[in-house]
């Protein structure tokens, strides 16, 4: 890859991804620089669907197409982003049916705003967020990539779930779309008029409630692959796990009230989550060790009747 495609890609990335970016900066630079495209590329995709304003439907559809074109090496590359990701693609032998997956659940985007339930919000993540996961594994270059692929498939699903969570308000309001399953909705009582008038409930606490422990379960998942990666990769995609998670705990601090305002991360906290995570992993290696002492993901205890749930959730 060429140093200014990399530049390109690792600006881009700077820009629109500050949590994951600040993750990315820990990775050894035959991965770091990997991961500025693969989040470039990604991004591409994102921008087509979410910055649309109005753009026609048949239009993004094309534009995607054109995407998957110059991705799949069917058309020359318009960009240096693209340009990078195609040498990264032949590089790594990421399989063309991820690059398939991620643009066709870029264009369910376009037409679906609403997932009944949660079975079908993680089916449509499996292209938008478990893809990532995959092709940052191969870009890794694991011993045992055939164990570590599931765990990641799982922290990129979480790594989204994260994301729909902390950003509600702002995909109403901009982008009418509501990643909250409306089964989830409906057994809490909550309709999408209330959610698109932005009106905070109890009931709607205890929807985002019942979201956030299901998405800490795929943290737990997600995370207990980490010891199947590089030793130089498992600190960055750790510290990335517990970033994101930290967005638990500042939901869970205002009341899971998510329709006034949004969820964000200081600098200095995100300091606080680097150093705390750092610190442990000095004296632990265990991914899954770290992540219980470091992140705002609670750790499992049993009921009298071995059911397991996460501290502080609610036991429904």
């Amino acid at each position: 890859m060429h140093r200014k495609h990399i530049a390109a890609s690792k600006e881009l990335q700077r820009r629109t991804g500050k949590t994951f970016y600040l993750a990315t900066k820990f990775l050894p630079r035959r991965v770091r620089h990997a991961t500025h495209v693969l989040y470039a590329f990604f991004r591409l995709g994102d921008e087509i669907v979410d910055d649309a304003d109005d753009v026609p439907p048949a239009t993004q559809r094309a534009e995607l197409e054109s995407l998957r074109a110059q991705a799949l090496g069917e058309t020359e590359p318009e960009g240096p982003v693209l340009a990078a990701f195609r040498n990264l693609r032949g590089r790594y032998d990421i399989p063309e049916s991820e690059i398939d997956l991620f643009i066709d659940a870029m264009t369910t985007d376009i037409t679906t705003a609403r997932y009944e339930t949660a079975a079908a919000l993680h089916s449509y993540m499996r292209g938008s967020a478990a893809a990532v996961g995959v092709m940052m594994t191969a870009i890794m270059e694991p011993e045992l990539e055939a164990m570590a692929r599931p765990h990641a498939v799982k922290l990129g699903e979480a790594l989204q779930m994260t994301n729909f969570l902390r950003d509600v308000r702002e995909d109403i309001v901009e982008r009418n779309r509501i990643y909250l399953p409306q089964d989830t909705l409906r057994k809490h009582g909550v309709s999408n008029e209330q959610l698109e008038a932005l009106e905070f409930s109890e009931s709607v606490a205890a929807v985002m409630a019942d979201e956030l422990q299901r998405t800490e379960a795929l943290y737990r998942e997600g995370v207990a692959g980490i010891r199947y990666l590089p030793a130089d990769c498992q600190f960055p995609v750790l510290l990335a796990a517990v970033l994101y998670a930290e967005y638990h705990a500042c939901i869970r601090s205002q009341g899971y009230d998510v329709l006034s305002s949004e969820p964000s991360l200081s600098a200095t906290r995100k300091l606080r989550c680097l150093v705390r995570t750092r610190w442990h992993w000095q004296w632990n290696r265990d991914p899954e060790a770290v992540f219980r002492r470091a992140s705002a993901v609670p750790p499992v205890t049993t009921d009298s009747h071995g059911s397991s749930y996460g501290e502080g959730t609610p036991m429904r």
